[in-house]
C-alpha cells in the first residue's frame, strides 16, 4: 500500500493507502468521489471509463493508479470551467447527443482531447478519434455532429 498525489481537474489531492496497482478508475470513483467517469467493459474497449492523462484519452480502467500518478488528470468533472459548460458539453446538450448517456463522459473527454489537437476535424479525423469509445444506443451520427458544432465554437462561430 502507498500513499500518492494525483492533480486531478487541477487540483493536487491525496490518496491514502492505496495499492498502486489499483486501476484509476477506481480511485477516482470511491476514493475521490468523482463518479461521471464510468465502468464499462473493464478491459479498455468500450471508452466509458475514458479520462485526459496529460491531454490524451486513456482507458482509466487500464491504467493504474501509480502510472498516473506524475501526469494532470482530467476527468468530466473538469471539463467545465468555473461552471461554464464546455462547448461539446454545450453542443451534447443542445444536440440531444445521449440517449442512456452512459457512456457520454468518455465521448465527450475523447471528443475534448481530438479538439485540443485537431481544432478543425474531418468527418474522418472525428471517427478516428472517437472510434475507441462505443455507443450501444449508436448516436455517432449527433456525435460526430455535436464534435463540428463546438469546433465551429471554439474556433470563433467559423
Amino acid at each position: 500500500m502507498a500513499d500518492l498525489s494525483l492533480e486531478v481537474n487541477g487540483r493536487k489531492l491525496p490518496v491514502t493507502n492505496v495499492d498502486p496497482s489499483t486501476p484509476l478508475l477506481w480511485v477516482l470513483r470511491d476514493q475521490l468521489g468523482l463518479v461521471g467517469t464510468k465502468f464499462g467493459c473493464g478491459g479498455g474497449y468500450c471508452g466509458a471509463c475514458t479520462v485526459q492523462l496529460d491531454g490524451n484519452p486513456v482507458r482509466s480502467c487500464s491504467v493504474t493508479v501509480a502510472s498516473a500518478a506524475n501526469g494532470r488528470i482530467t476527468t468530466i468533472e473538469g471539463l467545465a470551467n468555473d461552471n461554464v459548460l464546455h462547448p461539446l458539453q454545450q453542443a451534447w446538450i443542445e444536440l440531444d447527443v445521449p440517449q442512456c448517456g452512459y457512456c457520454q463522459a468518455g465521448q465527450l473527454m475523447s471528443a475534448a482531447s481530438l479538439l485540443s489537437k485537431n481544432p478543425t476535424p474531418s468527418d474522418a479525423d472525428i471517427d478516428a478519434a472517437m472510434s475507441g469509445n462505443l455507443c450501444r444506443c449508436a448516436t455517432y451520427t449527433r456525435i460526430r455532429k455535436a464534435i463540428h458544432q463546438a469546433a465551429a465554437e471554439l474556433n470563433g462561430g467559423a
